[in-house]
């Protein structure tokens, strides 16, 4: 098992060391906190030699909504002083149309990833067209089961070749609630099969709060670190 860092020492201490190879990480937060430049800089980051953090492999970014920047992976690598055009050339990227065309996506990993040596593969996000072409409670079901489906799927690719899958997904409020967080995962945990469940949210002078949520074999704590324009940085304590 390998792990891969995210760039931020507080992030990856909340991690037990980063992203974990063999296993599912699903990041969740409002839109805007930072989850997919947290993925970004995991794409990069997992190009490096082990001894700097890396899994010394390609990624392979699934882009369900568009939200796949070039000029934010150059800058990325351009910042940590690497190679930008061949940390970028060493990026796969599958835009994903419908959950028909993701699903057909999650099925050519299993081929894909061993023949480009892929040590990384981000999902952003798992949720979006499930929940945009299944609507209504009768099609509840239907949705789910074909979610859970792509989901062991990643995890068995996880599990198959050591790789590190990292997952997102959005928020949604729930009105009912008078007290506490009424921000929750949408579609439920994707997925019991995730191994981490990372909440990122906002706090007090621009820095963000990440709190690992019922992990499996690391104590659940939080950590606060800062999104610039091209790293992921760490961030004194604040509430």
């Amino acid at each position: 098992m390998l792990r891969c860092s995210t760039g931020s020492q507080k992030l990856d201490a909340l991690l037990a060391g980063g992203i974990e190879t063999q296993a599912m990480t699903e990041l969740i937060g409002e839109y805007g906190v930072g989850k997919t430049q947290i993925c970004l800089k995991l794409c990069v980051m997992s190009q490096l030699p082990k001894e700097q953090g890396g899994l010394e492999g390609n990624s392979l970014f699934i882009d369900t909504e568009g939200t796949f920047s070039p000029e934010r992976v150059y800058r990325i690598a351009a910042a940590m002083g690497l190679d930008p055009q061949l940390m970028l050339n060493n990026v796969i990227i599958a835009r994903a149309y419908n959950s028909d065309h993701q699903s057909f996506l999650i099925d050519g990993l299993f081929k894909v990833c061993p023949e480009e040596n892929v040590k990384l593969v981000v999902v952003d996000s798992m949720i979006s067209h499930f929940r945009g072409e299944y609507v209504g409670r009768e099609s509840l079901a239907e949705r789910q089961q074909k979610l859970n489906q792509c989901l062991h799927k990643l995890l068995r690719l996880a599990e198959i070749y050591n790789i590190a899958v990292v997952v997102i997904n959005q928020m949604q409020v729930n009105p009912a609630q008078s007290f506490g967080d009424p921000n929750r995962p949408a579609g439920g945990h994707v997925a019991h099969a995730c191994t981490h469940w990372v909440y990122i949210r906002k706090a007090k002078g621009g820095t963000r709060l990440a709190t690992v949520i019922d992990p499996p074999s690391i104590l659940e704590s939080k950590e606060y670190f800062v999104i610039t324009e091209k790293e992921i940085e760490d961030a004194p304590n604040a509430d």
